[in-house]
């Protein structure tokens, strides 16, 4: 029997799903609507608006669908309750770029990366590279753009 690969996020990327997959609940009656009211209009082989309708339908359908999945599997983790000298799911890790440039990143699950924000998934080539390294330790990542190299300077728990 196939085992359930858990997802691991943080309780924000939790609550983030949960608004996305309710707003999603919510269309729905407006979409059956405005597939009610282009089926009026006839001929629904040339009919633009019932196809929309149509399509929108299915795109709101399987989102629904797969973040009930991504919640079903979900492992909420509270990243002030870790510790320890390592980096791991949850940590915030202060870095310095090859520039001398502070950086800063918490690293969070699939569904809540956000780089912009400074949340890289576990699974990006720098999360991937970053955990189980500690302060101190010189990090190597391959990107599209070249290798680019950092150093840990400090890794919280917040």
């Amino acid at each position: 029997m196939a085992t359930v690969e858990k997802m691991p996020m943080l309780a924000v990327g939790y609550d983030m799903l949960t608004d996305q997959l309710r707003a999603l609940k919510a269309e729905r009656p407006t979409i059956v609507d405005a597939i009610e009211e282009a089926r009026a209009h006839g001929d629904l082989s040339e009919n633009a608006e019932y196809h929309a309708a149509k399509e929108r339908q299915g795109q709101v359908e399987a989102s629904i669908a797969d973040i009930e999945d991504k919640l079903s599997r979900a492992q909420v983790i509270d990243p002030t309750t870790l510790s320890g000298d390592k980096v791991v799911f949850g940590a915030t890790v202060s870095l310095l770029d090859e520039d001398d440039q502070p950086v800063r990143y918490q690293i969070v699950g699939q569904a809540e990366a956000d780089a912009k924000a400074g949340r890289i998934s576990y699974s990006s080539p720098l999360g991937r590279a970053l955990i189980g390294r500690q302060v101190g330790d010189e990090v190597e990542v391959t990107v599209p753009s070249g290798d680019k190299f950092y150093l840990i300077e400090k890794i919280e728990f917040v």
